[in-house]
């Protein structure tokens, strides 16, 4: 049998539905659940996502003049900047892309143009609402697949299994079986689409960004199409055939429509180490310049402008954006005046203490020590963290940040991993061990860092 690629026949596209109904203060709620503190940030990005709710409520003539409220925070490394944004937009299902300002260039140089986010954000939109709507026709498209998988079995293909009567009869039988997981082992060939079609790299003279050109697509009349023979097994094959039907049953122009419309008025791209393209003309040349020309470049974008993407014109007026740095070295005033404009919300994040590393450890629903006692569980063995234990991880993490270099919450991966790096490596014959991560465990396997602190520059 062959498996091809038709033209879409049903359309299957999917709404952004999310978090923009849930009032602020249920989205600083839901926020409180993975991160720690930082109460001012949460209630700004809460509000900002509900204002795209009350966009939307606003009469038509009025709701295009009503621009984003873009966001500055302000805060050192491993304080929760990114991971508040990052949740923001898994809790709205928005597109979410995170970009580093300072990998940008101004144009004219080598690097990546600042339009190239924006396409990213395109690209990240399409694959969510693509997903979102091959899981609407799933149901369907196993059904046809089921046909397919039962005509490649049928007749007399099944090696081994009885399916003798007549050919309705026999058809069921196989159908209950393929079902029922009896013949998911088994072997069937097929006839499959060979997807190494023949590309080449073209390069933008804006940032040299590399576009993919699939000829096959472009000159489909010069290319026919192959196919090639597979063995799989029945449970491959079933998932393999699923995933053709659903490409066919959904409408990838009306998916591109949806992702382009989601894109721009649900879009969030978060703008990290915007304090490294801080700087201004007047205080020398050189790199400073090209810093300030980034900025300049970035201001249409924020400002609202319409880039051009392999899918189609997309406007920027409503993304929201929300930049991030840790202004160690420089300050917002040292931003163009028009790009400080466009961030009219500025948000200053405090630096964890001790404190908060004990709650980082204890109460998010993701924390660090829920992680590794569910990985260790996987090979047989109980991890309990005690209250003194934690205690001690959040004592030895804050010491460390404060005789090298502070990098926040991030300290606590590098002190857990020390910590039960032992316990890490010979979990695979400790099937049935219990550990109890107390504050004897935690000096007995940190002793030689608290004995020599000089070892942290080369353990944490």
């Amino acid at each position: 049998m062959s498996v091809t690629t038709k033209r879409p026949e049903t359309t299957a596209t999917a709404s952004p539905a999310g978090a923009d109904e849930l009032t602020p203060r249920q989205l600083v709620v839901e926020l409180d659940r993975y991160i720690v503190g930082q109460a001012a940030a949460k209630r700004a990005v809460s509000i900002a996502l509900r204002n795209r709710w009350r966009r939307q409520q606003v009469p038509a003539d009025l709701r295009d003049e009503i621009a984003p409220k873009n966001i500055i925070m302000m805060g050192p490394t491993g304080v929760g900047k990114t991971e508040i944004a990052r949740r923001l937009a898994k809790l709205a299902r928005a597109p979410f892309v995170k970009v580093e300002a300072s990998k940008f260039t101004e144009v004219g140089y080598v690097g990546r143009d600042v339009e190239s986010m924006v396409r990213d954000l395109i690209e990240v939109a399409i694959e969510m609402v693509q997903q979102e709507a091959i899981k609407m026709v799933r149901d369907k498209a196993r059904d046809h697949a089921e046909d397919q998988l039962l005509d490649a079995l049928l007749p007399g293909n099944v090696a081994g299994v009885d399916v003798g009567g007549e050919d309705s009869e026999r058809r069921d039988k196989v159908r209950r079986l393929l079902r029922d997981g009896h013949l998911d082992a088994k072997e069937v060939e097929l006839d499959v689409d060979d997807d190494r079609n023949p590309t080449m790299q073209v390069f933008s003279n804006s940032g040299m960004e590399e576009m993919g050109i699939n000829l096959r697509e472009s000159l489909g009349h010069l290319f026919p199409k192959k196919t090639r023979k597979r063995r799989l097994t029945v449970a491959e094959a079933m998932e393999l055939l699923t995933a053709v039907e659903s490409e066919k049953l959904v409408d990838h122009d009306k998916v591109t429509a949806e992702a382009l419309d989601r894109a721009q008025n649900h879009g969030i791209i978060f703008l990290d180490e915007i304090d490294k393209v801080a700087g201004r003309e007047s205080r020398g040349s050189g790199p400073d310049v090209s810093r300030e020309g980034v900025q300049r470049d970035l201001l249409p974008i924020v400002e609202g402008s319409t880039v051009s993407t392999k899918h189609g014109m997309v406007r920027t007026d409503h993304v929201l954006f929300i930049a991030a740095g840790a202004f160690h070295m420089s300050k917002i005033s040292d931003l163009i005046p028009e790009l400080q404009g466009r961030f009219p919300i500025r948000v200053e994040l405090d630096t964890l203490t001790e404190a908060d590393f004990v709650r980082i450890l204890s109460e998010p629903e993701n924390s660090l020590t829920r992680q590794y006692s569910a990985l260790l569980a996987t090979e047989g063995v109980s991890v309990a963290f005690s209250v003194d234990g934690i205690a001690a991880i959040a004592r030895t993490a804050s010491e460390v940040n404060e005789r090298q270099e502070n990098i926040g919450a991030r300290r606590l991966h590098t002190v857990m991993e020390r910590l039960l790096e032992e316990v890490s490596f010979e979990a695979p014959e400790m099937a049935g061990v219990s550990i109890d991560v107390n504050e004897t465990f935690v000096r007995a396997a940190l002793a030689d860092i608290v004995e020599d602190p000089r070892l942290e520059n080369y353990i944490l």
